[in-house]
């Protein structure tokens, strides 16, 4: 049974850090394209990150240059560390494994002084 399940939500300091863990199970996610969702209040998901199966890893514009994408296939495991934190990345952050539309039930992030 394939389960995505993110942690390390919570509220940060504008200018300050974050890592948010995704656990998987039931599939190896070195195997598939796996992508960091967020969905801020009153607005529609949005991509964040994107790690490909190949290794390529993107991100979206907003979070170029703050935020890092990796993975640690021995806890089959994918981290997003993110730094220098805005208020405007307030949102529900999801991970998800695209073939399938698996997605965890996400983890909340509030960056607010």
């Amino acid at each position: 049974q394939v389960q995505l399940v993110e942690t390390g939500g919570g509220r940060a300091q504008p200018g300050g850090s974050l890592r948010l863990s995704c656990a998987a199970s039931g599939f190896i996610i070195s195997d598939f394209d796996m992508v960091w969702y967020r969905q801020p209040p009153g607005k529609a998901r949005e991509v964040v990150a994107s790690m490909l199966s190949a290794g390529f890893i993107e991100y979206e514009e907003p979070v170029k240059g703050r935020f890092i994408l990796s993975k640690d296939i021995t806890k089959n495991t994918m981290f997003l560390q993110m730094n220098n934190l805005k208020p405007e990345d307030t949102a529900i952050y999801y991970c998800s494994r695209p073939i399938g539309n698996k997605f965890g039930r996400g983890t909340q992030v509030i960056v607010a002084s």
